[in-house]
């Protein structure tokens, strides 16, 4: 039976739209503890930030008494890289590496498109999250006070309460809409059925110690099951990053969320091919307190790290390893089982579902079961799905898709490069590093695609118009006929073959004069001159005469399946055209 202290840290992450707090909220807790600089500061791991016991409760002070919280955890592991596309290059068997999630929505701006992509992905995961309802600071009139977040709001002025209500019910009015029910910490009823709201401003600490002392109650209450794990079991990890080292060569930045890793221990990475087998040759930790990305950060060597950790390892043979691949502490006995195991999981991500679709590539394995997420919730099919650059037999794949359907003679990259270095006319490459600005461009293409396809049909096809002939404007009667004309519905164009409210065609538009000029088309509401062969007007037509374009059945037919591109009023032209032709024939263009 696992003991107490076999309770690893809490994986928490921040995701939310672009400068709406994400790192200033992990920056004001982290400078929080280094500016007390005392044992039990936060040590900055590989990509993450440790925070320890001692300093949750340090931040959180009186409140967890107040609230009759006593923590059992040792403290929190915040995956540290900025951004959602970071949570989503996370993932480890049965869902995201992140045991809970912090949504920062700014809440002066609400939900933006990225916040909505986020909780999309949030929701595929099934991974909790909690929100930060950031930047309360900009609230007009918002004073500075001490004391804990609710003090603070009470103290603030009348209005700025109201305002501060009236912003945090637009929130869980949103939210609604997308199918969450939620609710301010202190008001909430049902922890497992709404979604809880905090507050915050990263920029005056405001809300900061609430909301460790939300995730922290949480993750005892619901999650602690799931934190526990065999100290002295095989190591379970993530590739967080992949880098070149001046001195150790390339590295493996690591996640390791489940048993021990040592020295020397046998590993397998997962690869696009075959796994990836070596020892472990070194263990890195950075010293406590240090800067990631300050290059003159130093590291300590260490013989063991045991979850939740971020690890830097140096091994043979790593040059093929890419982000996102799980990694697996095997024995000899069970090397072979091991590589199965691995090359399982990455099979149910990279794969070739449907016979027919686009082509999609991603950065990291995470990245790329995200957007296969993303693009199925769609209905968007995916032939081939694969991590790394876009390279010629992608391009291929894709251009394969042409003949059958030209919209899927596609090729998405997210947080990629194109390689290629070729330009074919039948594929569509998109890349971008927000996986909801792709799809967003994708979707315009194809529509726009689609409305140049479908006008190209419509433009050999005769479609609905109704002119009726001016009286007092016949300028000649015939050989050729030439009238002004009054378009009453639908486009007038030169070649429209003209027939009357008998359903007999009799003629054709053989020119059209506007302004004196020689014009191809008509708009509806323009008066026009046109010359018309093969008719006498006084004999077959007369002045104020109505006349109707002279629509095929089989034109008819299409133009029915073209409905959508058509106007109203050209629908409501097409339906007088066909009560006219079906006096004589009643199943004409059925």
């Amino acid at each position: 039976m696992l003991k107490m202290a076999d309770t690893r840290r809490l994986i928490c992450t921040t995701l939310g739209h672009v400068d709406h707090g994400k790192s200033s909220i992990l920056d004001n807790i982290r400078g929080s503890a280094i500016v007390k600089s005392e044992a039990g500061a936060i040590t900055q791991a590989i990509g993450a930030s440790i925070i320890p016991l001692e300093v949750i409760k340090r931040i959180c002070g009186n409140l967890l008494q107040s609230m009759k919280i006593k923590i059992t955890i040792p403290g929190l592991l915040f995956i540290d890289t900025p951004g959602h596309a970071a949570f989503t290059n996370l993932r480890r068997r049965g869902g995201n590496l992140a045991d809970i999630a912090i949504l920062v929505v700014d809440i002066n701006e609400g939900l933006k498109p990225q916040t909505i992509e986020c909780i999309d992905i949030l929701k595929n995961y099934k991974t909790p999250f909690v929100i930060a309802a950031n930047k309360i600071d900009l609230i007009s009139g918002w004073q500075i006070i001490n004391g804990f977040l609710l003090e603070k709001i009470k103290q603030q002025p009348q209005k700025v309460q109201e305002l501060l209500d009236k912003k945090l019910y637009e929130l869980v009015g949103k939210l609604a809409e997308l199918g969450f029910d939620s609710e301010r910490f202190d008001r909430i009823t049902d922890h497992t059925k709404q979604i809880t709201i905090i507050p915050t401003s990263a920029k005056t600490g405001a809300g900061i110690p609430e909301l460790l002392m939300v995730l922290v109650g949480l993750a005892q209450r619901y999650l602690e099951k799931g934190l526990k794990y065999d100290i002295k079991g095989p190591a379970k990890g993530t590739i967080l990053e992949v880098k070149e080292e001046k001195g150790l060569g390339k590295c493996l930045d690591v996640i390791i969320y489940d048993g021990t890793l040592k020295e020397k221990d046998l590993i397998v990475i997962g690869s696009l091919d075959e796994p990836i087998v070596t020892r472990v040759k070194s263990l890195c930790e950075p010293a406590p307190l240090s800067e990631m990305r300050d290059k003159k950060s130093k590291f300590i060597t260490v013989k063991r790290v045991s979850a939740a950790m971020g690890v830097r390892i140096t091994a043979p043979e790593i040059d093929n390893v890419v982000a996102g691949m799980p990694l697996l502490v095997t024995a000899e006995s069970e090397l072979e089982k091991t590589k199965e195991e691995i090359q399982k999981e990455i099979k149910e991500v990279i794969m070739e579902t449907d016979k027919e679709g686009i082509v999609i590539k991603a950065d990291t394995l995470g990245s790329l079961e995200a957007m296969i997420k993303l693009l199925r919730e769609k209905s968007i099919t995916i032939k081939k799905a694969s991590i790394g650059s876009i390279t010629k037999k992608d391009l291929a794949d894709a251009e394969a898709n042409y003949e059958k359907d030209p919209l899927q003679a596609v090729v998405l990259g997210f947080n990629v490069e194109d390689i290629s270095g070729i330009c074919k006319d039948n594929v569509k490459v998109l890349t971008n590093d927000v996986i909801y600005r792709l799809i967003e461009d994708f979707e315009k293409w194809q529509q726009s695609t689609k409305n140049m396809e479908q006008e190209t049909r419509l433009e050999s096809l005769t479609r609905p118009c109704k002119i009726q002939i001016l009286k007092g404007y016949v300028f000649r009667q015939s050989n050729p006929a030439i009238c002004g004309v009054d378009v009453l519905a639908g486009k007038l164009k030169t070649g429209m073959p003209l027939m009357k409210d008998d359903g007999k065609e009799i003629t054709e538009v053989k020119s059209i004069q506007l302004d004196k000029e020689n014009v191809s088309e008509v708009e509806r509401n323009k008066q026009a001159a046109i010359s018309m062969g093969g008719v006498t007007i006084g004999r077959q037509i007369h002045e104020g005469t109505v006349l109707y374009s002279a629509v095929s059945e089989s034109d008819f037919r299409k133009l029915k399946e073209l409905k959508s591109y058509l106007s109203e009023e050209e629908k409501n032209i097409l339906k007088e055209i066909a009560k006219i032709m079906r006096k004589d024939n009643p199943v004409w263009g059925v």
